[in-house]
C-alpha cells in the first residue's frame, strides 16, 4: 500500500501556532511464500506487489472548541478509533488464509468478517471514542468536539464511517473521475438538499461553518451511555484509485467567502458573480486534477497544501492519500459501480462550529 500524510496550520492561522487537526494511518503488511513487500514507510510511494496483502486503517479528525479543547478532542478521536479498529482489521485479514492458497481448519481461525460487521465495528469505535471525549469534557470543565472520518481498507473494499464534515474522495486514473464518498453533516448540506439554497450559495454561505453532528460537545449526562449517529458505507477500490481524506481546511480554504456570498446574492446570482466563486473555491475538479497530474502521492499532498494557502489558508488542514497497486484493475466504465455519494455536491465554507440542537 502506498500512502502519504500532510499537515499545515494554514496561513490565516499561522500566528496561533497550533493545528487542531489530527490524522492516523495504520498499515498491516501480510506477506507469505513468494510474496515480497517493498515497504510502506510514511510518505513513500512504492508499490507492494501481490501476493503481499495490505490492510489499512485510517482516522482523520478536525477538532474545535479552542486550543486546549479541539486539539485534545481530535487527538482522542484519531488515537482512540485507531486503537479500536487496528485489531479488527488484522483479525479480518487473518480470517482469509485462502489469499495465500492456505487451507486451515476453521477451528483456529476467527469468524470471517463481512462488510456489515466491519461497518458495525467502525460505528462502535466512533461511539466509544465519543464517550472518551465526553469524559474529558466532564473532567476538564470545557467544551470540546471534533469531526471524525475513519476507514478500513481490506481486500479491495473500503469500509467507511464518519461524523461531521471531514471528507473522503476517490480519484480513478483509468476513468479520470473523482467521487465523493462521504456527505457533510452540515446545515448548508440540509438546505441544499431541500432546495433552499443553490450549489454556489452552499459554497460561500455565512453559516457554512455550522456542522450538525460531532464527537464530544459540552458535556452533561452520562458519558458512559452517550451515543452519536455514525454514517457508514462500503465501496469497491481498484488499482488505479487514489483515496483522498481531508479536513475542511482544504476545500474551504478561501478567506473571502462572506463577501463572495453577498456579491452573488446582491447581483441576483449573476453569471459573473458565479464565475468569481468558482475561481476562488477549491472544487472537486481541482482535487481530481491535482491527483491525476502529480508524479507521486507526496507531490500531490504538497500541492494541496500550497493550493489551500494560495486560496487564503483559512483553517488548519490535514491530507491523507493512499492507494494499492495490488488491487484488481478498474472494470470497464459500463460495469464500474457508482461510488459518488452525491455527484451534485461541491465544497462548503467557513470555520467549524457545532449547532447546539444536535
Amino acid at each position: 500500500m502506498r500512502y502519504s500524510t500532510h499537515y499545515d496550520t494554514g496561513d490565516a492561522k499561522r500566528g496561533d501556532g497550533i493545528n487542531e487537526d489530527s490524522l492516523s494511518m495504520t498499515v498491516f503488511e501480510d506477506g507469505h511464500r513468494e510474496g515480497h513487500g517493498i515497504g510502506s514507510e510514511r510518505g513513500t510511494d512504492e508499490p507492494t506487489p501481490s501476493p503481499t496483502r495490505s490492510v489499512g486503517v485510517f482516522v482523520l479528525a478536525d477538532g474545535a472548541g479552542g486550543h486546549d479543547a479541539g486539539d485534545v478532542a481530535s487527538y482522542l478521536a484519531t488515537t482512540g478509533i485507531a486503537e479500536r479498529l487496528a485489531p479488527v482489521a488484522i483479525r479480518a485479514a487473518r480470517g482469509r488464509p485462502e489469499r495465500f492458497d492456505i487451507d486451515i481448519d476453521d477451528v483456529v481461525l476467527p469468524e470471517e468478517s463481512t462488510a456489515v460487521s466491519l461497518r458495525s465495528a467502525i460505528t462502535d469505535a466512533v461511539v466509544e471514542t465519543h464517550r472518551d471525549i465526553l469524559r474529558y469534557v466532564g473532567s476538564a470543565g470545557t467544551r470540546s468536539y471534533t469531526t471524525a472520518v475513519a476507514g478500513i481498507c481490506l481486500d479491495g473494499r473500503l469500509h467507511l464511517g464518519w461524523v461531521g464534515d471531514s471528507r473522503t474522495y476517490v480519484v480513478n486514473e483509468a476513468t479520470e473521475r473523482i467521487a465523493r464518498l462521504t456527505k457533510d453533516h452540515a446545515l448548508v448540506q440540509r438546505w441544499a438538499e431541500a432546495g433552499e439554497i443553490d450549489e454556489l450559495e452552499s459554497q460561500v454561505h455565512p453559516r457554512g461553518n455550522e456542522i450538525t453532528r460531532a464527537l464530544g460537545g459540552a458535556g452533561g449526562g452520562d458519558a458512559g451511555t452517550a451515543t452519536v449517529e455514525v454514517d457508514t458505507r462500503t465501496v469497491d477500490l481498484y488499482a488505479e484509485d487514489t483515496v483522498l481524506v481531508t479536513s475542511d481546511g482544504l476545500v474551504d480554504a478561501q478567506t473571502d467567502a462572506p463577501a463572495l456570498y453577498r456579491h452573488y446574492v446582491d447581483s441576483g446570482k449573476s453569471e459573473a458573480a458565479a464565475e468569481r466563486i468558482r475561481d476562488k473555491a477549491v472544487t472537486d475538479e481541482n482535487l481530481r486534477d491535482v491527483v491525476l497530474s502529480a508524479d507521486s502521492l507526496p507531490a500531490a499532498g504538497e500541492t494541496f497544501i500550497e493550493m489551500a494557502n494560495e486560496r487564503g489558508g483559512k483553517d488548519n488542514l490535514s491530507v491523507l492519500l493512499f492507494g494499492d497497486d495490488a488491487l484488481p484493475e478498474t472494470p470497464a466504465e459500463d460495469s464500474l459501480p457508482v461510488r459518488d455519494i452525491d455527484p451534485s455536491r461541491r465544497p462548503l465554507d467557513r470555520d467549524t462550529a457545532l449547532l447546539s440542537d444536535e
